[in-house]
């Protein structure tokens, strides 16, 4: 460890006002709300690819796979999952680029991709509506299986499962990378050995699945219903935003580790949806293997799908305790990332309205308690509506901020090629941003729920995807790129990249809260000759420290 890497993190928690000591103390823990210095980072590659793609061990994709299969049947559900996971991997390479690259997170990244610094708060509260709705659909998955083991009431196992994560999610990154690590082999075997067993010893069943054609009746492939089907897989595209809380801790991308550090970032920032995918299809075979055993109404549940395909291939006591263990490991590795990356959603947006830090455990208990709500209300049994409404909101952002990057950034040069997030950097709201997803998701809503007739109604994803990639662009061009950023220089000579095009190591004091910070993290101060963090910054009620705004040229 060099000498500033171990300044940086043996310094003792400062002295000065309460709050920013709770602050800075709690937040170097894994370094939350900030930009990941290069110090902290020392997992390998594969590491925290390995750490990202434990996250996504979730149960959800089999019940959504299996509702689409169900109601449309197999062959729309099959296109549908192929159409959407195509959109989440485009849209997600650059933003899993610009996360592994620069070690932001992705409301960083989308404050200077077209939001401005309070812009982006409207996608934080977006996202972290992303983190506890999937808790809740996975806590009551996890509560079915508790139900089934154990004999125990819903409304008990919805508590339990809520309840087991805290004590996981308080520790950060080093305690889930190894959670995620240790769990990983075991949940793949539970997962792929009975679809094995199945497909090799009942050949039948792939005749069976690749023939049902849903409760419509309507058999063949129809646009109508591949892009419901669609809809409902795309609100998982909100999941990058997960996949970058971890790709954020890559390091720094070299000659000697280029080919392993694209591997990692492409596999578990867009590639997670590769595996997404594979989910949904297996949860519509099982879903149409058990659906003459247990009905329309359970075979959605993956309790059930993996009890029936248990059944068949291993003794009868057995059969229970594996599928409940198969739940409650996969319950618990995508759990503990939602509740971690949820609360880092809500106690950014928080610090930056009010400037004040309340504390990251604060927002765990809020998304925590927003998520045992929504399992309360039994949100399993009208699954399909929440998601399929909630894709419109998420797809808007997620496409805004993807062509924001790609096109404004790389093809019209009109948004700054290097990440900006600091307070005084970036103006308060950026048009560009913020009007391409109020109009795509406004608009897209207004379709889902039949306000432009019920033949539209179909389509309220692609109109969300089209306007917030053919708005992005056009606004950029009308503004002229002014409204990026509010100045062009932070005050500090130190570049912010280093020979390689890393963010720069060298490290400064902030005068603030007089701990060590590396390059990017820092501004000048306005009214000292001296550095500031940019929390400090955050926290900043009266505006003390922030740099002048420039003057906006025409």
């Amino acid at each position: 460890m060099s000498t500033a890497e171990s300044r940086l993190t043996t310094t003792t928690p400062p002295t000065a006002a309460p709050e920013k000591s709770q602050a800075t103390k709690e937040t170097l823990e894994d370094y939350t709300l900030r930009f990941a210095p290069r110090s902290y980072r020392r997992w390998t590659p594969m590491v925290v690819a390995t750490t990202a793609l434990g996250g996504i061990a979730y149960m959800a994709d089999f019940s959504i796979g299996a509702g689409i299969g169900l109601a449309h049947g197999t062959g729309n559900a099959l296109v549908a999952i192929a159409v959407a996971a195509i959109v989440i991997f485009v849209t997600g390479f650059p933003l899993a680029y610009y996360g592994a690259r620069y070690n932001i997170d992705l409301d960083l990244i989308t404050r200077g991709s077209g939001f401005g610094y309070y812009g982006s708060v409207l996608t934080s509260a977006i996202f972290a509506s992303f983190t506890f709705i999937f808790f809740a659909l996975e806590g009551s998955i996890m509560a079915q299986g508790l139900k089934l083991g154990l004999g125990l009431p819903l409304w008990l196992g919805y508590a339990i499962s809520t309840l087991m994560v805290i004590p996981l999610v308080i520790f950060g990154m080093k305690a889930l990378s190894k959670l995620q690590v240790w769990t990983t082999p075991v949940w793949l075997v539970l997962m792929v050995a009975p679809l094995v067993y199945l497909i090799a010893n009942d050949p039948d069943t792939v005749d069976r699945f690749l023939s049902y054609a849903g409760t419509d009746g309507e058999g063949g492939v129809n646009p109508a219903s591949v892009l419901l089907g669609a809809g409902v897989c795309l609100s998982l595209i909100a999941q990058i935003g997960e996949q970058i809380d971890y790709l954020r801790f890559m390091p720094p991308r070299t000659e000697a580790n280029k080919r392993g550090w694209w591997t990692a970032v492409i596999m578990a920032g867009p590639g997670w949806v590769v595996l997404g995918a594979l989910k949904q299809a297996i949860g519509v075979f099982l879903a149409v293997y058990i659906l003459a055993k247990v009905g329309a109404d359970a075979a959605p549940e993956p309790i059930q799908q993996f009890k029936g395909a248990f059944d068949a291939m291993m003794p009868s006591w057995l059969v229970v305790p594996l599928a409940v263990a198969l739940v409650v490991i996969s319950q618990i590795k995508i759990n503990v990332t939602n509740a971690y990356s949820g609360s880092l959603a809500w106690t950014n947006s928080y610090t930056r309205v009010t400037k004040h830090y309340p504390g990251r455990m604060v927002f765990v208990l809020v998304n925590l308690g927003f998520a045992l709500a929504l399992m309360e209300a039994d949100m399993f049994s009208f699954l399909n509506s929440i998601l399929g409404f909630y894709s419109n909101c998420a797809i808007a952002w997620v496409v805004t901020v993807a062509t924001d990057i790609g096109v404004n950034k790389y093809l019209l040069k009109l948004s700054p090629l290097q990440p900006e997030f600091r307070r005084g950097m970036l103006h308060a709201v950026n048009p560009v941003g913020v009007v391409a997803f109020v109009a795509a998701s406004g608009l897209s809503i207004a379709m889902y729920f039949h306000a432009l007739g019920d033949t539209l109604q179909p389509y309220s994803p692609v109109a969300a995807a089209v306007i917030a990639f053919v708005l992005t662009p056009l606004m950029a061009i009308v503004t002229g790129g002014r409204y990026y950023l509010r100045r062009t220089g932070d005050g500090i000579d130190e570049p912010l990249l280093d020979a390689g095009g890393n963010p720069s190591a060298v490290t400064l004091d902030c005068h603030v809260c007089h701990q060590s910070y590396e390059r990017p993290d820092l501004t000048a101060c306005a009214t000292h000759e001296a550095i500031v963090c940019s929390l400090c910054l955050s926290t900043d009620k009266v505006g003390d420290h922030v740099l002048p705004a420039q003057p906006i040229t025409v």
